[in-house]
């Protein structure tokens, strides 16, 4: 979800709820390579249920990673995409259900961001071929060195997208996937797999909190499942907490900022493309070994502990002298709701609240206030009391003046420190340069330094000239200069402008810090005079109505599938007056967009090859009726930011009659194959011969029976649904062909498949949010000092390795360290390293009892990164 710096905010206030995976490493004898046994208890020392991945965030960075090499081709992407999961499913070890949801076909309200995220990827594709070009040639027009020209397609990401041959055949290889996985992996045996391919409506994760919510209802539900949810979007938190599900964790990669990247144009790390100069790189290692590669780099996991999180906010939410009685519950869906004000994928954030000026701590301290007044919490199972919400509103109204005014003097204050910060490391260097073979030459230079005829006379008069220059410079009140010893004045010279210690800074015609900011704000942004009411209170209820749509999308499923906010730029808090009749209800019985539908509403024009012919002519042909929703080129807003990818993209909202209309007169040119990829499919179940659901399903397929059956929960670890057969079913004892050339096809499968729908409710049902009865609430993890670190900052934060916080980690004394000195092999280092960090409870401390010996004595599984208590390759 949009919510720039939340997880950052979140983790920082909150440190305890971040616990660091162990992972168990695959290790090899003999050429062979050995796998872990998913099995076996979980190293983290917890056992989790059910593990959901939302697919998208795993797609993305396997097909067009942004720290690595790109795969060649499709075929080394779906590879990729396999050992992504594998590493996660090693991890996590779900012991019911694997629940993997790709994104399908999203709401209206989802699809102008996703527009918006298209046509700026395709722009940005576009600008950066230019850019290399241009570059190109300045470097190779200067004698610089260049790698050739590596001629391949460029990978467009658009193609992850519903509708499209990418997705369909991602589909395909993921069943290949649960197959092999399900017939030889001994993790798998017993656990129930759901896949949810891009061909099913609705975006990954709320497929996934759609499958809790309607699992949840029913009686043959376990209260204390333990649900493990993978992926990087920040509202995975917030959808988490709405389950009110008390064993709930969210596992992610690990953010490191500040990761060299390499650069686009010579592929060598340290420098952006625009710096990029054109040397030749030079060779790490003796045989180049070492080209790139950092031992011990691959990206790590980490857990969030919602369970803890909920301590946190039980403790902050708590509020005494309530005329009421207090509910924790209620709080914790009202911290999810106030929480949207300052960033989703569906509205604007408001103008006056960014998460980087405490905006949900000034939300918080505004609540208390407001629950008093109203006698009242603001949301009750995902409905809004709009009463409640303008009074939270005008009191940020109230504040709104001062809360831009203090912005644009941090702000000023941020810019003052960074060019002072600027001006010491200019100013930092010798105070005195030596000529002599000490002289710095230029790089290629030809001549040669002269010879010191008397090194120890040489570095008196640097030490005395170093001196006399700092006297001089002190007396004066100014930084010293360099001198040079080759008879230079110290005149100054003009400087240039690249030089300057100032950046040039957008336009902003709204300055919000100044008088009249409101005016200023909707004649720039709305083209409106800010004394046009009614304009005003229409952008108001537009806004009013996206807030209810958003938290009854979070916590009862999609109200409206054509709803959106059919504005760029949100209201000011001090405009929501009077809203309480602002929104009734939405409109019943809308359908989602299908496949090939959203495509022409989300793609550029660049990317129509993924469309078929003569709807790509729709996008491009001059006389199409809705050319004007393809523009080549829009304009980008950066509305008070520094980035171009802050910035609103001014794009045209696609009207919904307009491209029905339009698209009515190609239907009927779709092949049978684009008819199919057009389609809405179904969600498919999988399990293995071992399962005790699979003589069920079995039965269904010998009865070829077309009806949809009711399934048996007890055979399924409580899972209900109806099941149907599938057209063509992956069967035990039927080869599966693999759709990947390098990988083999499955010849003894042992996995069945059928489609499968989640229970069935009518479209005014409420789903409570609540903890169920019989749920047991996890035990405390928090300690006074965690609170009191939490409010002071990180601290003396040091992160905790798996759920057991009484695990001892192995150290290192001076003399290991001293041993591991002496010892060049980065590989065995790493090894030390990741024992050090999964040692067992008990061993607080190792060292070398002996030194190292030389690389080549050890045997070659113990080079690999070891995990467990596997100490003898030691």
């Amino acid at each position: 979800m949009g919510v720039p710096a939340f997880f950052r905010w979140l983790s920082r206030k909150y440190s305890t709820i971040v616990v660091h995976c162990t992972e168990e490493r695959s290790k090899e004898c003999n050429g062979v390579r050995i796998p872990v046994d998913t099995s076996k208890p979980n190293p983290n020392e917890v056992e989790f249920d059910n593990l959901y991945l939302d697919m998208n965030g795993i797609i993305h960075p396997c097909t067009h990673p942004e720290d690595k090499a790109a795969p060649k081709n499709e075929d080394e992407m779906m590879v990729a995409i396999f050992e992504y999961m594998d590493r996660l499913f090693n991890i996590v070890r779900p012991r019911r259900v694997l629940y993997m949801a790709i994104d399908g076909v999203a709401p209206r309200a989802k699809m102008n961001q996703q527009r918006s995220r298209r046509f700026r990827a395709s722009k940005e594709g576009v600008e950066l071929v230019e850019e290399k070009s241009r570059i190109r040639e300045e470097i190779l027009g200067r004698g610089g060195y260049l790698p050739p020209v590596e001629i391949k397609e460029r990978f467009d990401s658009n193609c992850i997208t519903p509708g499209t041959e990418f997705m369909d055949n991602l589909a395909k290889c993921l069943r290949y996937y649960v197959a092999d996985r399900l017939s030889n992996d001994p993790g798998w045996r017993n656990i129930t797999v759901i896949l949810s391919d891009a061909s099913v409506p609705g975006e990954g994760e709320h497929k996934i909190m759609d499958y809790i919510r309607r699992q949840r209802a029913q009686p043959h539900h376990d209260p204390n499942t333990h649900h493990c949810l993978c992926g990087a979007d920040a509202d995975l938190i917030m959808l988490g907490l709405a389950t009110h599900e008390p064993n709930f964790t969210i596992i992610r990669e690990e953010f490191k900022p500040n990761q060299p990247r390499p650069c686009a144009m010579c592929g060598q790390k340290g420098h952006e493309i625009k710096d990029c100069q054109g040397v030749a790189r030079e060779k790490q290692g003796e045989h180049d070994e070492f080209a790139d590669t950092m031992p011990g780099s691959e990206q790590e996991f980490i857990f969030i502990r919602l369970c803890v999180l909920r301590e946190y906010l039980e403790r902050e939410l708590t509020m005494a002298s309530l005329p009421f009685p207090f509910d924790f519950e209620r709080t914790v869906d009202d911290w999810v709701f106030m929480c949207f004000f300052v960033g989703n994928d569906f509205l604007p954030h408001l103008p006056s609240l960014e998460i980087r000026e405490g905006a949900i701590d000034r939300l918080v301290g505004i609540y208390k206030d407001v629950v008093h007044k109203t006698g009242g919490y603001i949301t009750e199972n995902g409905f809004v009391k709009l009463e409640s919400v303008e009074l939270i509103m005008q009191a940020i109204g109230v504040a709104e003046d001062n809360i831009f005014k203090k912005r644009k003097e941090d702000d000023e204050g941020f810019k003052r420190r960074n060019k002072d910060k600027k001006k010491r490391m200019k100013q930092q260097g010798p105070a005195y340069m030596t000529a002599g073979q000490f002289a710095p030459q230029a790089l290629g230079g030809r001549g040669r330094p002269g010879v010191v005829q008397n090194a120890r006379h040489q570095a008196f008069d640097m030490r005395m000239q170093g001196r006399d220059q700092h006297n001089k410079h002190t007396l004066k009140g100014s930084a010293p200069n360099l001198s040079f010893s080759d008879g230079q004045d110290g005149r100054g010279v003009k400087r240039k402008a690249e030089d300057s210690d100032s950046e040039p800074e957008p336009e902003d015609n709204v300055r919000l810090w100044e008088d009249g900011w409101k005016q200023r704000y909707y004649k720039t942004k709305f083209d409106v005079d800010a004394t046009d009411d009614d304009f005003r209170k229409k952008v108001v209820k537009s806004y009013v109505e996206g807030l209810c749509w958003v938290l009854r999308y979070y916590y009862q499923g999609c109200a409206s599938w054509k709803w959106y906010f059919p504005f760029h730029y949100a209201p000011f808090a001090s405009d929501f007056k009077d809203i309480k009749g602002m929104f009734t209800d939405f409109e019943l019985g809308t359908k989602p967009f299908k496949p090939l539908e959203q495509l022409m509403g989300v793609f550029p024009a660049a990317s129509g090859n993924f469309l078929p012919q003569t709807w790509q002519s729709l996008m491009s042909n001059p006389e199409s009726s809705i050319i004007d929703f393809y523009p080549d080129d829009f304009a980008i807003d950066l509305n008070g930011k520094k980035y171009a990818w802050q910035g609103v993209a001014l794009l045209p909202f696609v009207d919904e009659r307009r491209l029905r209309a339009a698209l009515a007169e190609v239907y009927p040119n779709l092949s049978p194959e684009e008819n199919k990829r057009n389609s809405l499919g179904s969600d498919m179940l999988f399990v293995g011969k071992s399962h005790p659901c699979c003589d069920f399903i079995q039965e269904l397929y010998r009865g070829e029976s077309h009806e949809v059956c009711k399934m048996p929960a007890e055979l399924c670890h409580g899972i209900q649904g109806t099941l149907n057969l599938d057209e063509d079913p992956i069967l035990p004892d039927k080869p599966v062909q693999s759709p990947i050339p390098m990988l083999r096809d499955i010849a003894q499968n042992t996995a069945i498949g059928v489609k499968y729908k989640d229970p069935q409710y009518g479209e005014t049902f409420v789903f409570k949010a609540v903890i169920l009865p019989g749920a047991k609430m996890p035990e405390k993890v928090l300690k006074p000092g965690d609170w009191e670190r939490g409010n002071r900052g990180r601290g003396n934060w040091r992160p905790q390795l798996g759920f057991n916080s009484n695990r001892q980690q192995v150290h290192l004394d001076q003399s290991g360290f001293r041993a591991l000195g002496l010892c060049k092999a980065s590989p065995y280092l790493s090894s030390l390293v990741t024992i050090a960090a999964c040692a067992p409870a008990g061993i607080s401390h190792w060292s070398p009892p002996k030194p190292i010996p030389p690389l080549a004595n050890f045997p070659s599984s113990s080079l690999l990164p070891m995990t467990g208590t596997n100490y003898n390759n030691l």
